[in-house]
């Protein structure tokens, strides 16, 4: 069979792919041909939870693995100087962003990813959590989705072509007791990205929102007790999902063949919700 090469000339940004789902989305895009800058907030963010040496070293892996130009870009996203530096740093290398995968989050409170828990707040409630974490958490997942969109998407619209993928959650089309503030941030999140794309429709540039059910990574599995019987890898839905079951639905949403498909926020969750969103 040819190669699946959907993505060849497209240039990619994935913020937050350092390691976890943003790592294997970038390693995907690569796949189908896509130049891919990746990103971590510093050169070395891989180490935290011992998924690789450093950033400059998984862009070099990924590019002999796919046979396309990586470029490995670090900077704090809750920073619009930081963030309008690495969209300057990918234009020097690769002209223009053609596809924004914005990754970059997660239930992290002040105290980063190397506290208990990989980086929970200590108090997750609705009422217990500190104003710290809060303002963390909160910027963590939806001031660096905001301020990517906002420096990316006037190029695209400028060509009238383009792809925006944000990462919410399920846990935002539901009230849970723990993890407040995370799942408040990506129910914002969801929302922002419908109200980006019906701004985007007259410029032909689309943007959708993936939220992942349970997906194992190394973080998820420092963060929480695991159930070993939702540990198995086929023959059921009723599992934990992999990386690369959302990376699939980020390289289809990125390719012409969902040219049409805009505003919308895509559960993959092995129906885990089966419900109106």
């Amino acid at each position: 069979m040819p190669e699946d090469k959907t993505l060849l000339s497209k240039t990619a940004w994935v913020t937050g792919s350092s390691r976890g789902i943003g790592r294997v989305v970038a390693e995907h895009l690569a796949s189908l041909g896509a130049r891919v800058a990746i990103h971590g907030t510093t050169p070395t963010s891989t180490r935290q939870l011992g998924e690789g040496e450093s950033l400059a070293a998984e862009a070099d892996k990924i590019a002999r693995a796919q046979g396309v130009d990586v470029l490995p870009v670090h900077g704090d996203l809750t920073e619009p100087e930081a963030v309008a530096r690495i969209v300057q740093e990918i234009h020097a290398a690769f002209e223009r962003i053609d596809i924004l995968v914005t990754v970059a989050g997660g239930d992290i409170g002040h105290r980063g990813v190397s506290a208990p828990q990989a980086g929970k707040p200590e108090h997750n409630d609705a009422i217990g959590i500190s104003f710290e974490d809060y303002r963390v958490v909160l910027d963590r997942n939806l001031t660096t989705c905001f301020l990517c969109c906002r420096e990316v998407a006037p190029e695209m619209m400028a060509r009238k072509a383009g792809r925006i993928v944000t990462i919410g959650t399920m846990s935002a089309l539901k009230g849970i007791p723990q993890s407040v503030i995370y799942s408040a941030a990506k129910a914002a999140v969801h929302q922002y990205t419908r109200c980006l794309a019906v701004q985007l429709r007259p410029y032909n540039v689309t943007a959708n929102c993936i939220a992942p059910g349970d997906i194992l990574t190394a973080r998820w599995k420092a963060s929480r007790a695991l159930d070993p019987a939702l540990a198995v890898t086929e023959g059921t839905l009723e599992r934990y999902g992999q990386p690369i079951e959302i990376a699939r639905l980020v390289g289809f949403v990125a390719s012409d063949a969902a040219s049409y498909l805009t505003g919308q926020v895509l559960r993959v969750d092995g129906g885990t919700q089966c419900w109106p969103a």
